[in-house]
């Protein structure tokens, strides 16, 4: 009984019900979505052999990595908001699995960086490719017509659900190369 509990809870409606069946329905899809890309997300982080914490901060290496900037272990602390000693428990713990290296920062002797190696780049980007390539594959059989107007459909209840929320500042912002920057 309780595990049957949690298997529905996804499906469980926290607000009026919609005015009309096929709205119920369309808000029914949402909430399956929301559910199977958890679970997804979940089973990714699972076979990646990496704890919670470890799977965040592989990630957040990685995505630093790719924009160009480095990260400390100070950085991390505050990404994860755990203590600098639960940082220094993973990240020694991903420096055995071979999954990043400390390297020396670039402009301060004292100070190290924290490096994914291309093992845990391998270990994300699989860890991710069914999941992508599923909503890339539900799209493509999509016409251009209904792609639209699902843009268009999950676009305004983005826009509403973030109605109002701040935008977190951002203290760093990366070159796109265009002349432009972006966050």
């Amino acid at each position: 009984m309780p595990l049957t509990v949690v298997r529905r809870e996804h499906a469980h409606l926290y607000a009026r019900q919609p005015s009309s069946p096929v709205a119920q329905a369309a808000v029914e899809a949402l909430l399956r979505l929301q559910h199977s890309e958890a679970l997804q997300l979940e089973q990714a982080r699972i076979e990646s052999g990496l704890t919670e914490n470890e799977f965040l901060t592989v990630r957040y290496l990685l995505q630093a990595h790719r924009d160009g900037r480095a990260m400390s272990p100070k950085d991390l602390a505050v990404m994860l908001a755990v203590s600098n000693a639960s940082v220094t428990k993973i990240v020694d713990g991903l420096t055995e699995k071979g999954d990043l290296v400390r390297v020396p920062h670039p402009t301060d002797r004292r100070a190290q960086v924290l490096e994914p190696t291309d093992q845990a780049a391998d270990k994300i980007d699989a860890a991710y490719a069914r999941f992508h390539e599923a909503v890339v594959t539900a799209v493509d059989q999509l016409s251009d017509d209904d792609n639209a107007v699902l843009a268009r459909s999950l676009g305004a209840i983005t826009a509403v659900l973030v109605a109002g929320t701040p935008e977190p500042e951002d203290e760093y912002t990366v070159d796109d190369g265009v002349g432009a920057e972006r966050a």
